[in-house]
């Protein structure tokens, strides 16, 4: 009955709100307030049902952390309240910290992608199960798409006894892949224990430093740690086990992970994380702290290797799947009683960090309904419309029906004050407006194929001498006046 009593109790809390600056979304956020009131209220449903001990949460749009609040509790017994700066291990979401280092070193002409592994690490002599089978490189680790075993073969998940980097390599040589490399998507701590490796290599640094130094300094990342030291620890969440029968929970082990310290070991906050996913929405080449370039991020966003049912993939370090019609970045994260999730949708510079301190906290299942809710109220605020808010009236006169050979009909009209274009496909899709691209303004009678099925193609609108459209320029290819198509 204690036990129950104090997760009632810490449901009561006071939240925490992150006062910001004035800024461009200020304004915006205030209409907000009935979603965040909704969002608040689902979420402490949420905890009291999974009777989870403590959630905190964090919603970033551009380069800000526009929401941040603390559900329930760090520790059962003090009643410690947790809010954006309370600690939590990140697990496994530390892997895309080995990947941003290893896409710098890259940037930095210290290696390539598509090297073998054994240019770095001369001692990896894991057995090749297949005959003929090509060398494993740096983008494989990334993209687990190694074959390599998931775990080095200690029993750590087991008896929480953790193998140094050296008991790794000494054993090795005994382990073997599973598949062939760049055949299957095979998730794999080793591999990105070995990447990590491979940043110490290449820079002449440990780990640790090369994090600290390149990512956590430049990004003012000043509450995170790759090795949570004494008085670190004590900061930390209390991390529970599952909720019992008896709805106690036991308290877990802290595990220093050793060797597999780039694939799992990196402690963080809310705040700190928000400063990290950010920085993956800064499109510009050279700013300081940046961390990388523009480009660069984008290359670690997009799908790398994709699973054989083409429903999710990798990137580098960053898991990528469709939801809603946009494609999401996310990673989760989960040791003894830490389970933690980053999601965000790169289109519309939008995140969500969930970090929970239980083994039943499911911070994904958290993480996608908020960012469902949340995330096109946030852009439908603080995004201005890529549209004019009224039509032009001139675009009245580029609707209609057109046509190109097969026959394939497009109708271009004006919907929800927007000029869109949508081609008849055959066969055709279950919805009628599942083929609708928007047409943004360039120019004069030129338009930017745009939205969720645009392709950045433009569309042309070309006159005869009489003033009227003769033909549509679409990319490369031409769709004509059905009038004049059928003559």
């Amino acid at each position: 009955m204690k036990q129950r009593t104090l997760i009632f109790v810490v449901l009561l809390l006071a939240f925490t709100v992150i006062g910001l600056p004035m800024s461009k979304v200020d304004s915006q956020l205030k209409e907000l307030q009935p979603e965040l009131k909704l969002l608040e209220t689902w979420l402490e449903a949420q905890q009291l049902y999974r009777g989870i001990p403590g959630i905190a949460i964090g919603l970033v749009y551009e380069q800000e952390l526009i929401y941040a609040r603390g559900f329930g509790v760090a520790d059962l017994e003090t009643n410690r309240p947790v809010d954006e700066n309370t600690p939590y291990r990140i697990a496994s979401i530390t892997k895309t910290f080995t990947a941003t280092a290893l896409v710098q070193l890259r940037d930095a002409g210290k290696l390539r992608l598509d090297d073998p592994v054994v240019d770095y690490l001369p001692w990896f002599n894991v057995k090749q199960r297949f005959p003929g089978q090509q060398p494993i490189t740096i983008r494989q680790l990334l993209t687990h798409s190694s074959g390599l075993p998931r775990e080095a073969d200690f029993p750590y998940w087991t008896d929480h006894n953790f193998p140094t980097m050296e008991e790794i390599k000494a054993k090795l040589g005994s382990q073997e892949t599973i598949y062939e490399p760049a055949t299957e998507l095979k998730y794999s701590n080793l591999a990105m224990s070995l990447a990590g490796e491979v940043v110490a290599a290449a820079s002449g640094m440990s780990y640790e430093g090369y994090i600290q130094e390149h990512i956590f300094d430049p990004l003012s990342m000043t509450s995170s740690t790759v090795h949570p030291d004494p008085i670190y620890q004590k900061a930390l969440v209390t991390p529970y086990s599952l909720r019992q029968p008896d709805n106690s929970r036991n308290i877990e082990d802290y595990t220093d992970s050793k060797g597999i310290t780039p694939a799992a070991n990196i402690a963080s906050t809310v705040t700190d994380l928000a400063r990290y996913v950010s920085f993956q929405f800064r499109d510009d080449e050279n700013t300081p702290g940046a961390v990388l370039r523009g480009t660069s991020l984008k290359e670690m966003h997009r799908v790398h290797f994709l699973n054989k049912r083409w429903t999710s993939g990798y990137g580098l370090g960053w898991a990528v799947w469709r939801r809603g019609g946009k494609t999401v970045n996310g990673h989760a994260g989960w040791v003894g009683g830490n389970r933690t999730q980053i999601m965000f949708i790169p289109e519309d510079k939008v995140a969500v960090i969930v970090l929970t301190n239980s083994d039943d906290g499911e911070p994904s299942f958290l993480a996608r309904h908020i960012l469902d809710f949340m995330g096109p109220a946030i852009v439908n605020e603080c995004e201005p419309s890529a549209s004019p808010e009224e039509f032009d009236p001139v675009w009245v006169k580029y609707t209609g029906t057109y046509v190109e050979p097969g026959p394939y009909y497009t109708e271009v009209l004006i919907r929800d004050e927007q000029l869109i274009m949508s081609t008849l496909s055959f066969p055709p899709e279950d919805s009628p407006d599942s083929e609708i691209v928007e047409l943004s303004p360039e120019d004069q009678h030129i338009f930017r194929m745009s939205g969720s099925n645009g392709n950045g193609e433009l569309v042309i609108f070309e006159f005869d001498e009489a003033g009227k459209i003769n033909q549509v320029k679409v990319g490369s290819n031409y769709i004509y006046p059905e009038a004049l198509y059928n003559k």
